[in-house]
């Protein structure tokens, strides 16, 4: 269902196949968030991330020979995605709040050219 543009919740197949896209930190602003969201509601799919990056992370990490603390460096990930997602949110109300500063502005110049 779309909503404004956007879709309006995800659901956990549409979360479990962007899991991988999250690792490798290919997702787009709005579907980032989205996610977040979703693992931080839906403890099968937060379960899911936690095997996919263990598996992910883990092998990449066996390869090269360096040590691996999957559950600290999954939860730093979160915290890096809730702060991305917090920086990028505040910029988007202040989008907004400026463009009604500007709405306002153009209205008293209409306003004060037509007195």
């Amino acid at each position: 269902m779309e909503i404004r543009g956007r879709k309006e919740k995800m659901d956990c197949r549409e979360c479990e196949r962007l899991i991988p896209d999250f690792i490798g930190r290919k997702l787009d602003f709005p579907t980032l968030k989205r996610l977040y969201e979703h693992v931080g509601q839906c403890g099968d799919c937060r379960e899911e991330l936690d095997i996919r990056f263990l598996v992910t992370e883990g092998i990449q990490r066996l390869e090269d020979g360096n040590a691996f603390d999957f559950q600290s460096e999954l939860e730093q990930r979160l915290e890096e995605t809730r702060r991305n997602i917090n920086f990028h949110s505040a910029f988007l109300y202040l989008g907004i709040v400026m463009e009604l500063i500007a709405a306002c502005l153009l209205g008293g110049v209409v306003i004060w050219i037509l007195l």
